[in-house]
């Protein structure tokens, strides 16, 4: 049981990072949802790299993220928005960055994972994007986020 346990949590990390990188993908390269699950889904799960095994993705999950990002994406960039200082614009984030806060603040908005797993998971993420400040600032906003929208 728990060897099946730390595996789903490991696929849903993994969905994770994959939706992260799929809503960057559709950013930059102007990709519509739907190709972007597909392509990820034919070409980038449970696939080898260089002899390496990556570990298998909750598929069902990735898709769930990336759909429901783009479909609350307003209200996810208003709650983010609400967090920035002063001044700052969502629109002058990195790329990455924006993707890490808005799939975090999918979850935190509508999801069920504890708020704690889901600050750490897009930390962990912005870890392997950034070595600057970035991982405490996403950590900072996801954290006044959690506050915001699910209050004690």
């Amino acid at each position: 049981m728990v060897k099946r346990a730390a595996a789903a949590h490991k696929a849903r990390s993994v969905a994770r990072l994959a939706a992260v990188q799929a809503l960057y993908q559709m950013e930059t390269g102007g990709a519509g949802v739907e190709a972007v699950i597909r392509e990820f889904g034919e070409h980038r799960f449970d696939r080898d790299i260089e002899g390496v095994s990556l570990a298998p993705a909750d598929e069902a999950y990735f898709a769930k993220l990336v759909r429901g990002v783009v479909a609350e994406q307003a209200r996810l960039d208003k709650a983010i928005r609400r967090r920035l200082v002063e001044g700052w614009r969502l629109e002058r984030l990195d790329a990455t960055a924006r993707a890490i806060l808005r799939v975090g603040a999918f979850e935190l908005v509508g999801g069920d994972a504890p708020a704690s797993v889901v600050i750490d998971e897009y930390v962990e993420i912005a870890n392997c994007f950034f070595d600057g400040p970035e991982p405490g600032f996403v950590n900072a906003a996801l954290d006044a986020i959690a506050r915001d929208e699910r209050p004690a």
